[in-house]
């Protein structure tokens, strides 16, 4: 299906594999150095991908870290356009990032978004014996006095970690973003340990970050910001549960340049699709934390889209951006 490139050792054999133009090597770029979220994607897709007969040989990872992201999203615009043997590992981060700004002037519309088929799925946690026995609770307490409630978060102001209280709380019909009292902190595990010591009144964070406080009674989670409930946490309701519409996850998935075609796109997009339905992606997800999230192709370009939009709109207001 796809060319790719295997190399062994200093050899490298390129075989070209039928999406047609130039002789390119199939490639997946972690915008990271290895070991961190982006290169697991890159490497774990690319691996099952190639395993479940989606591609026909092995797809060659490339760490490409620098500017956050930033370094391999010039690289693909500016240089590879074209290229449809190239996917680039994202996430949520990569979107706040465009959405902020923050690749110096490069916009979310030069790429095309593939898909995501797993997630880190964001929550609202509270001391064990905090009153706030909902999320319902939590928001009634902040539309009543904004300043009796902090937030605390492994992100900076402005962060993923900040803004999805912010999109629950709009969801809510609270409007005021920079009444919102919230503190970021280096780590969700310092967040975290802000609310158990009694500093904060709530922690922002993802599941990942606090299973251990959980399993050892520290923290309740009040809510999940998923689609359904969290395997294996399925006592935690999501807020849409509690009549509050917002999905806010850290999702794992993949952007194209945005010059190839609407086919080549698509044979992408049916790959992806089939790593998503494996029983092998299935056990990854269990094994690092994972939460279902399957979005692929047109849907997922336009959930992108979405939360960009409220990004940004978020960010104007709490003067992230101008």
């Amino acid at each position: 299906m796809f060319k790719t490139v295997l190399r062994r050792g200093t050899a490298a054999a390129i075989l070209t594999l039928g999406l047609g133009g130039a002789a390119m090597a199939a490639e997946c770029i972690a915008p990271a150095n290895p070991g961190g979220g982006w290169d697991f994607t890159c490497r774990s897709i690319g691996k099952i991908m190639f395993d479940i007969g989606a591609v026909d040989a092995p797809i060659q990872v490339t760490n490409m870290a620098g500017g956050g992201g930033g370094l391999a999203f010039s690289h693909v615009v500016n240089e590879r356009n074209d290229d449809a043997d190239l996917i680039v590992a994202a996430s949520s981060a990569t979107a706040t990032r465009l959405a902020q700004n923050a690749y110096g002037g490069a916009t979310s519309d030069q790429v095309r978004f593939l898909g995501a088929i797993g997630a880190d799925p964001g929550v609202i946690v509270v001391a064990n014996d905090s009153p706030h026995q909902s999320l319902t609770d939590l928001i009634d307490a902040i539309k009543a006095d904004p300043s009796s409630v902090t937030f605390a978060g492994g992100s900076a102001a402005g962060g993923f970690d900040h803004l999805k209280v912010l999109m629950a709380l709009g969801r809510a019909g609270f409007d005021d973003v920079r009444a919102v009292k919230y503190i970021g902190v280096d780590g969700g595990a310092d967040a975290i340990t802000q609310t158990i010591g009694g500093f904060t009144q709530a922690m922002t964070g993802d599941i990942s970050e606090v299973v251990g406080f959980l399993k050892s009674g520290d923290v309740r989670v009040l809510a999940s910001f998923t689609e359904e409930r969290i395997p294996g946490f399925e006592d935690i309701p999501t807020a849409k549960e509690q009549g509050i519409d917002v999905v806010a996850v850290n999702w794992r998935g993949l952007y194209v340049p945005k010059g190839i075609s609407d086919d080549d796109y698509q044979k992408w997009s049916d790959a992806l699709a089939q790593v998503g339905a494996s029983d092998a992606w299935a056990e990854q997800m269990a094994a690092n934390g994972l939460a279902p999230f399957n979005r692929v192709g047109d849907d997922f370009q336009a959930y992108v889209d979405g939360v960009i939009g409220e990004i940004q709109t978020l960010s104007r207001e709490i003067g992230v951006i101008q």
